[in-house]
């Protein structure tokens, strides 16, 4: 089942590489999902094979990836305003393939594997000493859905007001939004003493996230025949998810980033991908 999880994994991002590379013919495309693919790929077997920071080094990887070179070097601003930004421009590139693909269509099949894997804010939050919860969850999550009407409405504004030299003014957005959301996600994690805060409550992709991963093939299931019920999972678990419960309704089960802590706390191996 490990070799299967990560071998699917890849062979999903080969497919996506090279249909995305057929329809536009840009290569590009064939090294950015493959280096992506295999990057996942890999941290799900080291992770699953109980390698500590397995993980780690994969968000550090594709993160640093997509912040620095795409992101900063490459000028593609890969925000929620990118992806709007292109979206109106009519441009399918850039930040419309990116969220099309992780955060839209993809989480269909990896769910929020994105958060758990690749996402360059999170990679530094996880590194952060609040690894679990120390206080119950708080009913804050309808923060994301304004944040996410203000920068649709924000974008949208640019284009109205004809906006001049936009590509600098999505490149600045990028920069600051993200120094923006390192500074709020650091807060977070320390005040409220847990890391993965600023994903519960403020991060405006997860309105995407949350509708696709409902129905993500990929999902952490458990055994009943072998579990004794200890709570260990529910306890390691960052998004507080109610993982004894194998129904797509269980409680935070579309906040589950498949960090797979619950399988290497579990005594009875009875938790599974």
């Amino acid at each position: 089942m490990r070799v299967k999880a990560a071998v699917l994994i890849e062979t999903i991002f080969l497919l996506i590489a090279f249909s995305i590379y057929y329809f536009t013919g840009n290569i590009f495309y064939i090294y950015n999902f493959a280096f992506i693919g295999t990057s996942v790929a890999v941290g799900v077997f080291l992770t699953q094979n109980g390698h500590k920071f397995g993980r780690n080094i994969i968000m550090l990887a594709v993160g640093s990836y997509l912040l620095i070179y795409v992101g900063i070097f490459g000028g593609e601003n890969l925000l929620i305003s990118g992806f709007w930004y292109y979206l109106f421009l009519g441009v399918f590139e850039a930040a419309v393939v990116h969220y099309l693909i992780a955060k839209i269509a993809g989480p269909f099949i990896f769910g929020r594997g994105w958060c758990g894997y690749a996402c360059w804010i999170a990679m530094i939050l996880d590194l952060l000493p609040y690894k679990t919860p120390a206080n119950d969850r708080k009913n804050w999550g309808y923060v994301r859905y304004v944040l996410f009407v203000l920068i649709l409405v924000s974008v949208s504004a640019l284009f109205i007001f004809k906006v001049n030299r936009l590509d600098m003014v999505m490149f600045y957005m990028f920069i600051i939004g993200n120094a923006v959301y390192y500074v709020l996600g650091i807060l977070m994690a320390y005040k409220l003493k847990d890391n993965r805060a600023f994903c519960k409550y403020v991060c405006p992709i997860t309105v995407f996230l949350k509708i696709s991963s409902y129905f993500s093939i990929l999902r952490v299931k458990v055994n009943q025949d072998k579990c004794i019920e200890c709570g260990k999972c529910v306890k390691r678990c960052p998004m507080d998810v109610e993982i004894l419960n194998d129904s797509r309704k269980r409680k935070n089960g579309t906040e589950c980033i498949l960090c797979l802590n619950c399988v290497k706390e579990c005594p009875k191996n009875a938790i599974k991908i």
